[in-house]
């Protein structure tokens, strides 16, 4: 009989792991105390698209290869409709052939659609030409065309405010509507952020801005100058070209654009900017200045479109939507800017803007900028003594 105190021997007994889910580790990583564990709510989404950017920035094969797989899988037929039975299948061919048809109609549309546009632009152009009268003082309006213009809309008396105090000066020797165009461009948002300071003292200079149709898809703008100090052009145009097939739907699809070159004065390029380097020789300690032309932002490189990329290169997410904000801003010109140009003037057009369209990081304040204007002069104006040999 073993005594109460007696040793008891233990078996060294090993069981078998538990079985766990699939990707799931057996031990727990540790988890302090302190930290949260992740969850939907917790994790942001710019954390993950950083995440993500991060991840695919250092592996360009991983990007490659899911690229080749995404376009190998498109058009790539599930197996369900070959597994349907042979009568569903006619069923199914046969409204393709339906589908057809509404796309020949729905081509058809466009096209009506477009040709009313252009019989109508056909009647408002007599009214841009009499604008661009007013505008540049070659005539003034009629009676009736102010007594029209100064009744307030329904609309305008509800909303009603105090009048701001009227210059009572007569302005006999204004001519026309000084900075007409100017001032239209910088209330319509997607233009007035492409404007700079220094674009300013040109773009003053427009006369009139205006757009034609092609005789095949598409349309050009036509920006109109008097005589300047910084270029030759008495017009500089640029062209959007669609397709010539429709798109799915019947929609045209936009192809490219073209700009017109534009003939710069000497030394009034405002798409460049003149840096100074002062160097130092190693040898002789003398100094000399060296001064280069850099690219720099300018309304005017909207003349210079980006290129579409070839068959050969790879449509990177930066070209494309280079693409798509440079056709936006000739649609936002074509569709707002030339047909409202008084309401972009007076700023009423601002109201039947939807503002939601734009996040809230898109706008900043003044005082803001102009901070980060004196800070971008004081680096420009800052010079590096460099060695040379």
């Amino acid at each position: 009989m073993a005594t109460a105190n007696a040793a008891i021997k233990v078996t060294n007994l090993s069981f078998p792991p538990t079985r766990t889910p699939q990707n799931t580790p057996a031990n727990a990583a540790p988890i302090s105390s302190r930290a949260q564990q992740p969850g939907v709510t917790s994790i942001k989404e710019e954390d993950m698209e950083r995440a993500a950017g991060a991840l695919f920035a250092s592996n360009p094969a991983l990007v490659s290869m899911m690229q080749a797989k995404l376009g190998s899988l498109v058009g790539r037929s599930s197996g369900y409709i070959e597994s349907l039975p042979a009568s569903v299948r006619r069923r199914v061919a046969g409204l393709k052939g339906v589908q057809k048809e509404h796309s020949k109609l729905e081509a058809e549309f466009q096209e009506e659609v477009l040709q009313l546009e252009k019989k109508y632009f056909a009647k408002f152009t007599p009214l841009y030409e009499t604008r661009a009268q007013i505008v540049n003082g070659a005539s003034e309006p009629t009676e009736e065309q102010v007594k029209v213009g100064e009744t307030k809309d329904e609309e305008d008396e509800e909303e009603a405010t105090k009048e701001e105090e009227v210059n009572k000066d007569a302005g006999t020797d204004v001519k026309g509507i000084p900075e007409f165009w100017l001032s239209a461009m910088k209330n319509q948002i997607s233009l007035a952020e492409m404007i700079t300071d220094r674009d300013e003292a040109a773009l003053k200079h427009i006369t009139d801005i205006r757009m034609e149709y092609l005789d095949r898809p598409g349309f050009r703008l036509i920006f109109e100058f008097e005589e300047n100090e910084y270029f030759t052009n008495k017009t500089i145009t640029k062209t959007y070209f669609y397709q010539e097939e429709n798109g799915y739907g019947g929609d045209f699809i936009y192809d490219h654009a073209e700009g017109d070159k534009i003939d710069w004065k000497q030394g009034k390029d405002l798409t460049v900017r003149v840096e100074s380097k002062k160097q130092r020789n190693k040898n002789t300690k003398q100094t000399r200045v060296v001064k280069k032309t850099v690219p720099t932002e300018s309304f005017f490189n909207f003349f210079d479109p980006p290129k579409p990329p070839t068959d050969e290169d790879d449509a990177t997410s930066d070209i494309e939507e280079r693409l798509e904000l440079d056709y936006q801003l000739g649609e936002d010109i074509k569709e707002k800017l030339i047909p409202r140009a008084i309401d972009w003037f007076t700023g009423e057009a601002l109201q039947y803007e939807n503002i939601e369209d734009f996040e809230e990081g898109d706008f900043e304040d003044e005082d803001d900028e102009e901070d980060d204007d004196l800070s971008d002069d004081r680096d420009e104006d800052e010079e590096s003594d460099d060695e040379v040999i």
